[in-house]
């Protein structure tokens, strides 16, 4: 076999191993987020507010010095406005 038929076998061999771990990833994420649907289905079930869980989710992301700092303006921008 010649080195160039030999090696885009080998690439072609390792673009297939680079897919198939993508491919699998891919059906994982999909389970997940499976997972967390059945989560807040179940929560919701309960009696929970499941789009204030979500806002919670996001908020526990944030950097704690960023989110203060948005709450204060918040803040300022609703008493400004009397609320």
């Amino acid at each position: 076999m010649s080195d160039v038929s030999e090696s885009s076998r080998v690439a072609a061999q390792e673009l297939r191993q680079f897919i198939e771990r993508f491919e699998r990833l891919e059906a994982e994420k999909k389970d997940i987020a499976d997972q967390q649907k059945e989560v807040m289905a179940e929560a919701k079930g309960r009696g929970y507010d499941t789009r204030v869980m979500r806002k919670i989710v996001a908020l526990r992301k944030r950097d704690a010095n960023d989110l203060a700092e948005e709450e204060a303006v918040l803040d300022m921008y609703k008493e400004a406005l009397g609320m």
